[in-house]
């Protein structure tokens, strides 16, 4: 039934703006409309759309406005200077400071956040080859050296 995810769409007030803020993120524009623009994220597989409107500024919440993007862990480690370099600055996240990736390891993801430039919530996030543990949230180089203790003392 269920094979997966297909699209997601945002509300944005600049359709322009944000073709331009999507394409630096290095998604593929595959359909442009007067209003609404689409970009694969996977090609054939999934993309999101963006919906130009007046509507775009609602309130947030995390359960909307929020899109999150899988990356591999090589690129998570270097994901603050990649998007610095495109001029988009990492957010605080569950009380954390935008310094690196923050880890949840009961989840056993690491991820990093920040907006586009109508605010909406978007995230990078990769799967961690570990297991799920019972542990607070913490930045993924105190992730890394926790894992090289674990298997120091194994």
């Amino acid at each position: 039934m269920i094979k997966g995810l297909y699209e997601a769409h945002l509300p944005v007030s600049d359709l322009e703006r944000s073709v331009a803020f999507y394409e630096g993120l290095g998604l593929k524009l595959a359909k442009k409309y007067k209003k609404t623009a689409f970009f694969w994220i996977v090609e054939n597989e999934s993309w999101i759309g963006l919906w130009e409107g007046e509507q775009a500024d609602i309130p947030y919440h995390a359960s909307i406005r929020h899109i999150a993007f899988r990356v591999e862990l090589e690129d998570m480690r270097t994901a603050k200077e990649w998007l610095k370099e495109r001029g988009i600055a990492m957010r605080e996240a569950f009380g954390f400071q935008p310094v690196e990736p923050i880890v949840m390891p009961d989840q056993a993801h690491a991820m990093v956040y920040f907006h586009d430039p109508d605010g909406n919530s978007l995230e990078f996030i990769c799967k961690l080859d570990s297991e799920p543990v019972d542990e607070p949230d913490m930045y993924l180089s105190e992730w890394e050296a926790y894992i090289k203790n674990k298997d120091l003392m194994a």
